[in-house]
């Protein structure tokens, strides 16, 4: 059941949300053993709050739904270790604004979900594919994804600062939502790099994120980030395409894509075109800078923050995190710069790209799944890429530019693995991204639940 069914059912008294939570609890029982996407499971909480749903009158549009928040978001009396030793013991005194805004709409957080440590990689290593127990989940909200594509959660948020919202979600075969940046507060939130941190939902259905998005968004003055960007509406309505233009790239977004991905994405841009939309051919900017640029603001800002933990209590940190951490402290103050005065020229370069098409479509990931361990692609050119900078290299251009980016399930691969594609748009129009995607979806036959404990 959809987030936005559920809800309806709620409010029309047909499903009591301590039936839904139940269900959900059961279901964490049956399958987290095999697939590791929580951290730790809030049962009771999740039972009280439920009840108090039952029994009261409606508190909001997310009243005695089943939440799951990764584990970066701070919940009073709640740990969050982002799945470090380093934060072992750690309670959150507080709220994070988006879990008080959950609170306030009526969700019942039924747990904390895995992140790869400190949101710091592209695997969640952690957390298995839910769709093939022998695959990666992605990261760095991999627990989040899994979590909802395995029924586990109605819904989930996680973080993205290279794509950590997205890949998992085109991984695990769920809708990934990346506002723009500042739309949605971050405080009470562990940073990975400040100045590229976003914080989303990841759903089932295109108009599950409008939801929750419409309950996350709004200015907070305490993340210094945070915009006072005007109220939208982000729950998208049933309607065609006509007159909106679609990019579609000749350059970056398909090169070195595996051909299932790239084929599959092509089918979804020529039904965007079937239900109205106009397709526009683009040439994206500065491609050859986007991963260095991206490396080059997020490595010294995430050494700048675990700079004291790094020094007092180095051996609990994982050996990838460490090193990256250590490799932050080597770069120079001007190459920190140079990737800011490239991440403006970037940013000034798609927004006049953005004048002249309404939206952008394209592969979210270049590769589906790859096996647990995997360390390296190998393309048919002869190039061999991390399997890190495969999976950032196509998502993190709408994190230098901060501009919202929305994955969306297209199709499996031929051995069953989840495709999405990825739709870019201008800042702070998030709700004709949700619209595209949602007319997209609309056509599609309900969206399955994940095997979850399937393997090679």
């Amino acid at each position: 059941m959809s987030l936005a069914a559920a809800a309806e059912a709620i409010r029309a008294r047909r499903l009591s949300p301590v039936d839904l939570t139940e269900a959900v609890l059961r279901r964490i029982e049956e399958l987290d053993p095999q697939l590791g996407a929580f951290v730790a499971v809030t049962a009771e909480r999740a039972r009280e709050t439920a009840s108090k749903a039952a029994a009261g009158d409606q508190r909001g549009p997310l009243h005695g739904i089943p939440v799951a928040l990764k584990d970066l978001i701070d919940v009073a009396g709640e740990p969050t270790t982002a799945s470090s030793q380093v934060r072992a013991g750690h309670r959150a005194d507080a709220d994070s604004t988006v879990a008080a805004r959950l609170t306030g709409a009526g969700a019942a957080l039924v747990g904390k979900t895995h992140t790869h440590e400190f949101a710091y990689g592209l695997t969640t290593p952690q957390t298995r594919n839910a769709w093939n127990s022998g695959r990666i989940a992605g990261g760095s909200s991999g627990g989040s994804a899994v979590a909802v594509a395995a029924g586990m959660a109605t819904f989930a948020l996680g973080t993205d600062t290279g794509g950590s919202i997205r890949v998992p979600a085109a991984l695990n075969g769920v809708v990934g939502l990346k506002p723009t940046y500042g739309l949605v507060p971050r405080h009470g939130v562990t940073s990975l790099s400040w100045s590229l941190d976003h914080v989303g939902p990841i759903t089932r259905t295109v108009e599950d994120a409008g939801l929750a998005l419409s309950v996350l968004a709004g200015h907070d003055p305490r993340d210094p980030a945070s915009v006072p960007a005007p109220t939208a509406r982000y729950r998208p309505a049933a309607e065609d395409l006509a007159g909106l233009r679609v990019g579609v790239p000749g350059n970056y977004f398909f090169d070195r894509v595996e051909p299932d991905i790239a084929a599959a994405v092509r089918r979804a841009i020529a039904r965007l075109a079937a239900l109205g939309a106009r397709l526009v051919d683009v040439e994206i900017p500065m491609t050859r800078y986007v991963q260095a640029t991206q490396w080059g603001l997020m490595v010294p800002e995430a050494s700048a923050y675990h700079e004291r933990t790094l020094r007092a209590v180095p051996d609990r940190y994982t050996g990838d995190v460490r090193v990256l951490l250590e490799a932050g402290e080597l770069l120079t103050t001007g190459d920190y710069l140079r990737a800011q005065r490239a991440r403006t020229l970037m940013r000034q370069k798609w927004t006049r790209l953005l004048e002249t098409v309404d939206v952008i479509a394209a592969p979210t990931v270049p590769a589906t799944a790859v096996p647990s361990g995997q360390e390296s692609i190998t393309w048919p050119d002869g190039t061999v890429e991390s399997v890190s900078d495969a999976y950032v290299r196509l998502s993190a251009p709408a994190n230098i530019t901060g501009f919202p980016a929305l994955s969306v399930p297209v199709g499996h691969d031929r051995m069953g693995l989840p495709i999405g594609m990825q739709l870019l748009g201008r800042p702070f129009e998030e709700a004709t991204l949700l619209r595209v995607g949602h007319a997209y979806e609309r056509g599609e036959p309900a969206r399955p639940l994940a095997p979850a404990t399937a393997g090679d």
